[in-house]
C-alpha cells in the first residue's frame, strides 16, 4: 500500500519572492504592520537585529551570497513573520522598504484623523462645580454592599470609581501578559519546536516558571536560545 509524504514548510522570500505585501496564514500569520523592530535568522544563525530597514539590507546580503539561505523575519514585538521582497539590487530593496514604510506611515496618520473627535464649542464659564465627565446611571447592589461602599473614604461614588480603575489596571497587565506568552511561543514553535525541552519550557513559560525555563532551553542553538530566553524575560 502507498503512503504519500506531505512536508510542511513555511514560504519565505527563497521560495515566493514577488509578494510586497505582507501575508496572513493562520497562526502563522505574517504582519500587516510595519515593526517597530524585527529580527533575520539564516536557519539557527540571527543574522541581523534592529529596524526594518537595516534587517532588510542584512538579509538581502545573506540571500545575495547564498540564495538557497532559508530565511524567517520575526516581529519582535509579536514574533509574526515578516515577508520582504528581496529581488533586484540592494538600492531596489531599499526603495521598496522606504515605499512600505511610508505608505503605513500616511494610513496610520489619515487613520488617526479620522478617529480625532470633533471639537465642540467651550461652555460658557459660571458659578458651581465643573462637569467631569460624570455620567449618573443606576446601580443595583445589595444592602451590605451599599454599607460598605458608605463607609469608605470618599463615599459610595468615588469608592466605585477606585474600584473600577483597580479592575481596569489588573484586566490589562493580564491581557498584556497573555500576549508577551502568545508571542514567545509562536517563535519557539516556529524555531525550536523539534528542539529538546520544549514542551517542558513551553509550559514553564505560561507558569512564569524562570528557573525551569532556563534550565529546558539550555540545550538550543546558541541563537535561537538567546532570543527565546529575551522574549520570556518579559514575563517570567
Amino acid at each position: 500500500m502507498d503512503f504519500l509524504q506531505f512536508t510542511r514548510v513555511i514560504l519565505t522570500v527563497v521560495f515566493y519572492p514577488d509578494k510586497i505585501d505582507f501575508l496572513e496564514s493562520g497562526d502563522e500569520r505574517m504582519t500587516s504592520e510595519v515593526p517597530s523592530g524585527c529580527t533575520a535568522f539564516a536557519g539557527e544563525r540571527r543574522i541581523a537585529s534592529g529596524s526594518l530597514m537595516h534587517v532588510a539590507m542584512a538579509s538581502k546580503t545573506v540571500v545575495d551570497h547564498d540564495p538557497n539561505t532559508l530565511l524567517l523575519v520575526f516581529d519582535d514585538s509579536t514574533s509574526r513573520l515578516v515577508e520582504l521582497d528581496l529581488r533586484g539590487s540592494l538600492d531596489a530593496v531599499r526603495g521598496r522598504v522606504e515605499a512600505v514604510i511610508a505608505t503605513t506611515a500616511a494610513e496610520a496618520n489619515e487613520s488617526a484623523k479620522k478617529e480625532e473627535p470633533a471639537q465642540k464649542p467651550s461652555a460658557k464659564k459660571g458659578p458651581g462645580r465643573p462637569k467631569l465627565g460624570v455620567v449618573s446611571k443606576e446601580v443595583t447592589l445589595l444592602p451590605r454592599h451599599w454599607e460598605f461602599l458608605q463607609a469608605q473614604t470618599g463615599g459610595a461614588s468615588a469608592t466605585l470609581r477606585r474600584l473600577v480603575e483597580q479592575a481596569r489596571k489588573e484586566r490589562s497587565e493580564s491581557n498584556s501578559i497573555v500576549a508577551l506568552q502568545e508571542s514567545t511561543y509562536r517563535f519557539m514553535v516556529a524555531m525550536v519546536g523539534n528542539q529538546p525541552g520544549f514542551e517542558e519550557a513551553n509550559r514553564a513559560l505560561y507558569a512564569r516558571d524562570r528557573e525551569r525555563f532556563m534550565a529546558e532551553s539550555e540545550g538550543w542553538p546558541q541563537d535561537l536560545r538567546k532570543h527565546a530566553r529575551m522574549l520570556a524575560e518579559r514575563v517570567l
